[in-house]
């Protein structure tokens, strides 16, 4: 099982650190990451395999909304197959 996060906001150190640890905290690999940084505006999307992991999606969800909060972040999870359906559409 796989899921699309994608993290938006201003640009601050530590931002990729942060949201990896609360992924490995949950058993969660990344398997591909993409960042890019316009101006101040940081942009990240990371694929994450949640096979491992006995986290639901909601907890995971809500974990990554807490630490968009303290890095004044946005952080959206989405499961693969919802991802796909909605760029078929």
């Amino acid at each position: 099982m796989r899921a699309v996060v994608t993290v938006i906001g201003r640009d601050r150190e530590g931002i990729i650190a942060r949201v990896s640890a609360a992924l490995y905290k949950k058993n969660i690999n990344i398997l591909d990451i993409a960042q890019n940084v316009l101006r101040d505006v940081f942009a990240m999307i990371m694929l994450i395999d949640l096979t491992k992991s006995t986290a639901s999606i909601n907890e995971i969800k809500e974990d990554l909304d807490a630490v968009g909060e303290e890095l004044g972040t946005k952080i959206l999870v989405m499961h693969e197959d919802i991802f796909d359906a909605m760029h078929k559409i």
